[in-house]
């Protein structure tokens, strides 16, 4: 587990030129469309590593969609779950939770999935090659059909973000969008499951978070 103090972090948020606000501003436009493309469909979204659940809390904030959405956050430091979960009330979100678990283990996803809307956002940046591979494949485990799943990592050398889309076309899913714009480092991608559903696989570990982070790199 890293000792990154994950409350910190988040203080580039209060930037608005940030590359973290920029990314920010990116996933929430991706999430836009996919709200937007359902306009009347009850949604059930899930976010692993949640954090303060700016990207998903502030989208539904205003969004027409707020009252059909249904969502789980997951989120292990106490201090982030706790923001998130007053965001959450202060907005009159009643449907979305916040769990305080390990969003390495599937078990923390348990009641919550399949999903419409699954977000894997600050989760690649920070975890091995190796556990990105499993991640990514074990996806459509947390999905619905046609579900959209919206990701970031960094492009830092070596760039894994080509091998990460492979990954993603392997498991069965369809790129949407690829947001990478030259002036900074991340990138957010956007993936539709076009294969058949998993069933979610109860107690196993998909990853752990190895490595510190910077603005740019998750």
């Amino acid at each position: 587990m890293s000792s990154m103090d994950w409350l910190e972090w988040h203080s580039s948020y209060e930037d608005e030129e940030s590359p973290l606000s920029r990314r920010l501003a990116s996933v929430q436009r991706a999430i836009r469309e996919r709200l937007d493309a359902d306009p009347d469909a009850k949604l059930q979204a899930v976010s692993a590593c949640a954090g303060q659940g700016r990207d998903l809390i502030e989208v539904l904030a205003t969004h027409p969609a707020r009252g059909r959405v249904t969502a789980r956050l997951v989120e292990l430091d106490h201090r982030n779950a706790g923001l998130a979960r007053a965001a959450a009330t202060v907005n009159g979100l009643t449907g979305v939770e916040v769990v305080e678990a390990d969003a390495g283990r599937t078990d923390a996803y348990a009641g919550a999935v399949p999903a419409d809307l699954v977000l894997f956002c600050g989760v690649f940046g920070n975890i091995t090659d190796a556990d990105v591979e499993t991640t990514v494949k074990a996806l459509p485990q947390f999905c619905a059909p046609g579900a959209t799943v919206v990701w970031t990592r960094t492009r830092e050398q070596p760039d894994l973000c080509p091998a990460v889309r492979d990954w993603f076309t392997t498991a069965g899913f369809e790129e949407v969008s690829y947001d990478a714009p030259d002036d900074v480092l991340w990138s957010v991608g956007v993936h539709r499951l076009t294969a058949d559903p998993q069933q979610l696989e109860p107690g196993r570990q998909l990853f752990s978070f190895v490595r510190h982070p910077d603005v740019q790199s998750t």
